[in-house]
């Protein structure tokens, strides 16, 4: 370490491979335990540091998680991806706190059942120590703040609450109306002064005054509901997104994109309606909608037909147009019944830098780059084998099932799902 030498540390060996093991629900659960439907997870997302997971289930609960294994080596899980070191051990979580975040409801005007289900959820900016995250079903989202608050406990009390008195209470003023007279103007004449009669002091009175202490200080997590913005969409929201300034966020459903601001629930702005005057020329709807992860201005939103159209905000306050459309370009003679089913976009997820954008449809998972429209610069099979299947899964409409796509963090790692529990990378 003299003479400005450097310091090189030796590189810690590869971790253990990971072992998958696949469930819908949380805890153990014994050979032949029926699973209740309530309980099956149905959204869940990680905060940009990696150290917190969130979790929604169909039974409007979200679970809250936090990483426990970075603390004992010091900074976020980022800061030590940074460094480039290896803890030599897989992460864990540990439970945090969990709240019921939407009830069951029924519209009335439509009759419509609207279920407690958690679609998605998003998290938001961490602010003085506070978690904030985003939670939505079909109709409503919802804005929750998370934080710990602190619970003082008391002692060294001069009347011990354990011990009965008279008629097993303490000393305190009486709100019984039927012992004391009462003045005309429905006053008490000795409101002030009067003691409960069943107060009495202990034999040989008090020998000294003790001034309450405070003995411990616990910490509860309280969430609370900050805002609900809800009565903003016709059909089923199935994407939300807040943006890189921590200001505003977006919702879609199959015909429309709100902006909204975290602060004003009662209002929101339609940035992109897809609704024609006629419904019976509807062609395409929209799937995913998503934030550019660093510029506020700019978003990313799928449709049926497998396009991705970036969107620039100020280009007009109704974006009907698009900056750019990112489609693939069918082969001769590839075109079958199927072939626009299966091109449905389910999911889009920016990349870590907003450069790439992955995709998801029915057989494939794409990589495209914002700077070339051309067509996607990787192409991923899922399930090739299927193909020759589509016939089958569309009679059963399985053909018409969604799954989701992720990147990781460093932007290396593409994630998807697929059938018979597998999940690829």
């Amino acid at each position: 370490m003299n003479g400005g030498d450097e310091v090189v540390a030796a590189p810690a060996g590869p971790p253990h491979p990971l072992e998958w093991k696949f469930s819908q629900v949380f805890g153990e659960r014994t050979a032949g335990e029926e699973v209740q439907e309530v309980d099956i997870i149905s959204a869940i997302e990680f905060d940009k540091s990696g150290d917190h997971l969130a979790t929604g289930d169909r039974g409007g609960r979200v679970v809250l998680f936090e990483r426990t294994d970075t603390k004992d080596h010091g900074g976020s899980s980022r800061d030590l991806e940074r460094v480039d070191y290896s803890i030599g051990r897989h992460p864990e979580f540990r439970y945090k706190t969990e709240f019921q975040s939407h009830e069951p409801e029924f519209d009335y005007l439509k009759s419509l059942e609207i279920e407690e289900k958690i679609n998605k959820i998003r998290w938001c900016q961490i602010a003085n120590g506070a978690l904030f995250l985003l939670s939505t079903n079909d109709k409503t989202i919802k804005f929750w703040k998370v934080q710990e608050k602190k619970v003082k406990k008391i002692s060294e009390m001069n009347v011990d609450p354990s011990k009965s008195m008279g008629n097993g209470s303490i000393a305190s003023s009486s709100n019984s109306s039927s012992s004391r007279p009462y003045l005309a103007n429905g006053g008490s004449p000795d409101r002030y002064n009067y003691i409960s009669n069943d107060f009495s002091f202990p034999p040989g009175g008090i020998p000294s005054l003790r001034l309450p202490m405070v003995s411990s200080h616990e910490t509860s997590l309280v969430a609370r509901c900050r805002r609900v913005y809800a009565h903003a969409h016709d059909y089923h929201i199935n994407s939300i997104s807040n943006n890189s300034d921590g200001e505003t966020f977006i919702s879609a459903d199959d015909l429309r994109i709100n902006l909204w601001n975290l602060e004003i629930s009662n209002q929101s702005f339609n940035i992109v309606d897809v609704k024609p005057a006629n419904m019976e020329d509807l062609t395409e709807v929209i799937t995913s909608a998503e934030f550019h992860p660093t510029h506020c201005n700019t978003l990313a939103y799928s449709s049926s037909k497998g396009s991705i159209r970036l969107v620039d905000l100020r280009q007009s306050a109704l974006c009907d147009s698009h900056a750019k459309l990112f489609e693939e370009q069918e082969a001769p003679g590839s075109r079958s019944f199927f072939t626009e089913i299966i091109a449905s976009i389910s999911d889009i997820k920016f990349g870590k830098d907003g450069r790439y954008i992955l995709s998801r449809d029915y057989m494939t998972l794409k990589l495209w780059d914002i700077n070339m429209d051309s067509g996607p610069v990787a192409t991923f099979q899922v399930h090739e084998y299927l193909r020759p299947k589509l016939c089958d899964l569309y009679e059963n409409d399985s053909i018409f099932d969604k799954f989701e796509c992720c990147l990781s963090g460093d932007g290396l790692r593409l994630a998807t799902g697929s059938y018979r529990s597998l999940i690829q990378t």
